[in-house]
């Protein structure tokens, strides 16, 4: 037994118009209230996942097939099941620091400095921070910001 059937439950993936999948996955929810035959247990949006809405369901694809026809924005069902496996690293948060390391060239996009670019030197993973210098400043200053107000620009390191 897979562990996708573990529950009963299967995993579809239904395939959204463009950057509707949030709207997809509310219509889904209005949808399986107003129809009692058709049962979803979870609906997850992905920001990874460009163009899909996941749907944890005990039901059949023909009534998951159904349920992209009464939903706007939603196209088709992909035609075989997910497993629990292949979708379990969508349900872990991307720390806000993945990706940036030291020397990395980034664009401040909050507080004082926005739009003053700069290059990393320290990452703080488990406070979520970064320590950069700006470029264009005479004396470089060491400014600690949230990982999240950063845009990474290039990540070639400068040394």
């Amino acid at each position: 037994m897979t562990d996708a059937n573990l529950y009963g439950n299967k995993i579809y993936a239904i395939k959204t118009t463009a950057k509707q999948e949030r709207t997809v996955a509310d219509n889904i929810a209005k949808a399986v209230s107003e129809h009692s035959e058709i049962h979803v247990v979870a609906v997850m949006v992905p920001d990874e996942l460009r163009g899909y809405v996941l749907v944890e369901s005990p039901d059949e694809i023909a009534l998951m097939e159904q349920l992209v026809e009464m939903v706007p924005h939603a196209r088709a069902v992909l035609h075989g099941e997910s497993t629990f496996h292949e979708v379990s690293h969508f349900l872990v948060p991307k720390p806000v620091v993945a990706g940036i390391e030291e020397g990395t060239i980034v664009e401040l996009i909050a507080g004082p400095f926005k739009g003053e670019k700069a290059v990393v030197k320290r990452v703080d993973s488990g406070k979520e921070e970064i320590t950069v210098e700006l470029y264009e400043s005479m004396v470089p200053i060491p400014i600690t910001v949230r990982g999240d107000n950063v845009r990474v620009i290039d990540r070639r390191d400068d040394e």
